[in-house]
């Protein structure tokens, strides 16, 4: 039974005028879940808006919010702020969780749902306008897919919908898909929690955290080094995902996808790896993303690491800009 003790905004751990909203969920297997909301608490910039512009920020796989200055440029430019950290990810994780676990990606609905009703009072009370804020969801890798799923679940509540390196297919093709499902299938009925051995790849992490060769300062328990260990029952659900996308979505909304200009995967990090993604495929990303609706455009960003909003910074101004041209292309 979710609690029915009425949660409050707290100062956040990112500090700076952020601040936390944990959302009680209906509980699982594992005893209590609840979701994590993120908001800038400075006033959108520029005039006031009815209805109000809102971006809702969704994070990768091992990951959590916090693009902090990303957060401050939409704000700047006239949007109020949100980010979600979903269950058993960052600011959700609980010790008695299996960190990052799910078995179906529409799990992450009743997250989403929540997010979006604190949303709607929050800005409601904010601004004093009654109408509906008009929201634009911008997720990231893992993120990229589950709100790719959902926007096409849900027809008409997004102004746009914006990928940064969204993770829409297994590496390599959707043979490898094929494969890997025949694989992970008798896994997954099996022990579905059980880790499965596979080969450290910290050579992404190195590139973006600060104590190696990166700018950004990384909670160790919520984006470890060494990444969340990856189950059969997970992966099955993200598979099942991938599939989804190749059989086409229709989502309505107008899309955008951000991407690398190119890939190199590989385990340990070297110098290029400041400036590609080595986490996915970003040219089949990009034929992928054709798939997800009938108003998809692909941006590139050549020397852009797999979150370009952890790249180095004239990419990720770069990216900043194009992102709120696209956002005022789509008012409401």
């Amino acid at each position: 039974m979710v609690s029915a003790v009425l949660p409050r905004w707290r100062e956040d751990v990112l500090g700076g005028g952020f601040e936390a909203l944990e959302l009680p969920l209906v509980r699982d297997d594992e005893g209590p879940v609840v979701a994590t909301l993120v908001r800038h608490r400075a006033p959108a910039g520029g005039a006031s808006q009815a209805p109000a512009k809102v971006v809702l920020y969704l994070h990768g796989w091992a990951d959590y919010f916090l693009q902090a200055e990303l957060a401050d440029h939409l704000v700047a430019s006239g949007f109020h702020f949100y980010a979600l950290d979903l269950r058993k990810f960052g600011r959700s994780l609980r010790n008695w969780q299996t960190p990052g676990y799910a078995t179906d990606l529409a799990v992450y609905d009743e997250d989403i749902a929540a997010a979006l009703a604190a949303i709607r009072s929050d800005v409601a009370r904010r601004t004093g306008h009654s109408a509906a804020p008009t929201v634009h969801m911008l997720a990231h890798s893992l993120g990229g897919l589950v709100a790719a799923l959902w926007a096409d679940r849900n027809p008409g509540k997004l102004g746009t919908l914006v990928l940064n390196a969204p993770w829409l297919e297994l590496q390599g093709s959707s043979l490898i898909r094929n494969i890997a499902v025949h694989l992970v299938e008798p896994l997954a009925r099996a022990d579905p929690r059980r880790a499965l051995l596979l080969p450290s790849m910290s050579g992404y992490w190195d590139s973006v955290s600060s104590t190696a060769h990166g700018e950004w300062c990384l909670d160790p328990a919520w984006r470890p080094k060494e990444s969340f260990p990856v189950r059969p029952g997970w992966v099955k659900a993200v598979l099942a995902g991938h599939a989804a996308v190749a059989q086409r979505l229709g989502i309505s909304s107008p899309v955008l996808v951000m991407l690398s200009g190119r890939t190199r995967i590989q385990a340990e990090w070297s110098a290029e790896l400041m400036d590609l993604d080595a986490v996915i495929d970003v040219e089949e990303t990009a034929r992928s993303a054709l798939r997800l609706g009938r108003r998809a455009a692909v941006f590139r960003y050549p020397g852009a690491i797999h979150d370009l909003f952890l790249s180095r910074r004239t990419v990720r101004q770069e990216a900043y800009d194009d992102l709120v041209l696209w956002l005022s292309l789509y008012p409401g």
